[in-house]
């Protein structure tokens, strides 16, 4: 399989990996260049059945570069992965890792190469300390960011699916807009579908997903919270008071005849719930008088992520996986009004049933996501209409 084959396509960097790379190329700036190469993701090309086998630890890969007369060690940035192929997969690698475990003093490697955003670099002991250091200099600067792919979906109905998953995209540092060779990796989109979805084969991912676009792994309690107190405004004409919600929500569980552990989880709900919203209100992204009427937008968003993570996985291929994006779309515009809803639906669901531990520094990083994805001119939810 080509390496880089892509390249050709556009003269457009494809993410911001590939235009610092290139910035610092042009200017003669190898330190520059290995810290752009030490924050971004690295892939090397593996066969699927190597991947597959176990215990077997694929050599890096090499090409001789007649031209130059040198062996090169290619691999890839984030944004030059070639089109989807069923058996042709991509691992993610490290300078630090290549450093480790570098074959030959005399090999090269070789970034990206024969496209516009290559980069060749000497490999010798020397040499291999500096990615080191490169690598060192960039521990713990990963932060959450979004990223576009230029040469993903931007506009149209496939986009509008994939930006329902665009908080998980920017969690995991992920361009939002893509369905292609990998989403993380394949080691890793394989893992990720194991635990803890416990998908191992196409037809595990084809029930979770149906899961997921029914809403059914939401959290029935919680939902039923939520739906109470939708109903109780709309028979009382206003926001019911809690004692009111409390009571609806026992009626719904069944009255008196109701399971002690549903209603001691119900009130917990309705707490947190409460919490959360007064917080959204407090920080100008949910209306004095507004409220989060369903967390369908938590199984809507995962179900995006769940298909990028399958044709990864190579559980689906790229056809399947745009229909089954699209298939997401109709029922989150049914459950929301606007991105910006169903942002809040999606943070509140995250917030109330993974609180524990730290609740402050998770309500801070879902604050930021919401600003990013409502605020940022180059989130799709400013720039793909809701409906």
């Amino acid at each position: 399989m080509p390496m880089g084959s892509r390249a050709t396509e556009t003269w457009a960097p494809p993410t911001p990996t590939e235009r610092s790379l290139r910035e610092a190329v042009t200017r003669g700036d190898e330190a520059g260049s290995l810290d752009v190469l030490a924050r971004g993701r690295l892939y090397v090309l593996t066969a699927r059945v190597h991947a597959d086998a176990p215990g077997y630890t694929a050599p890096l890969p090499s090409q001789r570069d007649k031209a130059a007369r040198r062996t090169v060690v290619p691999v890839l940035t984030e944004g030059m992965l070639p089109p989807w192929h069923p058996e042709w997969v991509f691992r993610q690698t490290t300078l630090d890792q290549l450093a480790q475990a570098w074959p030959d003093n005399k090999w090269w490697l070789a970034v990206n190469p024969d496209t516009p955003y290559a980069a060749v670099l000497q490999a010798r002991p020397a040499h291999r300390q500096a990615w080191r250091d490169a690598a060192a200099r960039s521990a713990g600067s990963t932060r959450m960011r979004l990223i576009t792919h230029a040469g993903g979906h931007l506009h149209g109905p496939v986009a509008s699916g994939l930006a329902l998953g665009a908080h998980l995209a920017i969690v995991n540092g992920l361009a939002w807009n893509l369905l292609g060779a990998a989403y993380e990796d394949y080691p890793t989109d394989v893992a990720r579908l194991r635990s803890p979805w416990g998908v191992t084969q196409r037809a595990g991912y084809h029930r979770t997903f149906e899961s997921l676009l029914a809403t059914r792994l939401v959290g029935r309690v919680a939902e039923l919270v939520l739906r109470t107190r939708r109903g109780l405004v709309a028979r009382l004409g206003r926001t019911p008071s809690p004692e009111e919600w409390a009571a609806g929500v026992t009626t719904a569980l069944g009255g008196r005849y109701a399971d002690e552990d549903d209603l001691r989880e119900a009130a917990e709900f309705r707490r947190r719930i409460a919490h959360y919203e007064d917080r959204f209100r407090a920080d100008g992204v949910l209306a004095p008088d507004g409220r989060v009427d369903t967390l369908a937008a938590f199984d809507h968003g995962r179900a995006v992520n769940v298909v990028r993570l399958a044709l990864g996985a190579r559980y689906c291929d790229p056809a399947e996986a745009e229909q089954a994006v699209l298939r997401i779309v109709g029922p989150a515009r049914q459950a929301y009004g606007s991105w910006a809803d169903f942002s809040l639906g999606y943070l509140l669901a995250r917030l109330i049933h993974f609180d524990e531990g730290d609740p402050e520094g998770m309500y801070q990083e879902c604050l930021a996501l919401h600003r990013t994805l409502t605020q940022d001119p180059a989130s799709p939810y400013r720039n793909i209409p809701w409906s």
